[in-house]
């Protein structure tokens, strides 16, 4: 099996653990049992060229469960889709794909204490409070964003969230990871084994405190825990070439693309 087929087969068994599979033509539409929504994929394996029909199909199905309508895929394993998608007018992305062998693994450390953290509520609220004030001003330039709006965001998370996430935790579906000054967590991100890989995904650092390589610390030690747990498939996929390369300076390499569709904002 090649690389790209193994990082599919991941992508394609992640989402189980939060979610249940129903065939729609040659998609999964992955239905969510948890608070976040989640997307369809094309099936790993299958040949046939995606057209925007088959994209009508799935849209009229997520129009039925009234759920937004959505897909991932590796753009490599599925060329068609991201032509299809664009006719069927939807907006497309694709971000850079990247692996990380243990051999060409190199630590990276800040003046901040990175640690995996416990499952503990009141520090995971505070670690996923960081991506949402991240997200918020993507991108790696400094911005405004720190500790004071970390806290207003952590104060919103609902609790039928941290719940769901503390059972996430406590099953070892997610291990997150965090870089923390004498005024809490400024960094953090998750990574999610399945098997013998894991993808990392949601690393993100308080605008105010970026350019202090925080990112690359909390990435290292997912990385570090991932292979110690045993995982020998390490992916994730960055938001730009920019921030892909954080991840190349510590042993990343870029294997392809992660393509992404959805409906356009109407802003």
């Amino acid at each position: 099996m090649s690389l790209l087929s193994e990082v599919d087969d991941y992508l394609h068994a992640a989402p189980l653990s939060g979610a249940y599979g129903e065939e729609v033509g040659p998609f999964t539409l992955f239905r969510s049992t948890s608070p976040w929504p989640y997307y369809a994929r094309p099936r790993p394996g299958v040949e046939q060229t995606i057209q925007a029909a088959d994209i009508e199909r799935l849209r009229e199905r997520c129009a039925e469960l009234e759920i937004p309508l959505a897909i991932e895929w590796v753009v490599e394993t599925c060329p068609s889709l991201s032509a299809a998608a664009a006719e069927a007018g939807l907006e497309v992305v694709e971000h850079p794909l990247l692996v990380l062998d243990e051999a060409d693994f190199k630590p990276a450390t800040t003046a901040a204490t990175c640690t995996i953290l416990p499952a503990v509520e009141s520090v995971l609220r505070e670690a996923r409070a960081v991506p949402n004030v991240a997200f918020g001003d993507p991108g790696t330039a400094i911005g405004a964003g720190g500790v004071a709006e970390r806290d207003q965001e952590a104060a919103k998370i609902p609790d039928s969230m941290m719940e769901f996430l503390l059972k996430r935790a406590t099953a070892g579906y997610s291990v997150t990871a965090g870089a923390a000054t004498e005024d809490g967590l400024v960094a953090s991100g998750v990574h999610q084994p399945v098997g013998t890989a894991s993808e990392i995904v949601g690393v993100a650092t308080l605008p105010a405190m970026r350019r202090q390589g925080l990112g690359a610390a909390v990435t290292s030690c997912l990385a570090e825990h991932a292979f110690a747990m045993g995982v020998q498939l390490l992916l994730l996929s960055a938001e730009s070439d920019a921030v892909a390369a954080v991840y190349e300076r510590i042993g990343f390499r870029r294997i392809g693309y992660a393509g992404a569709a959805e409906v356009p904002s109407a802003d």
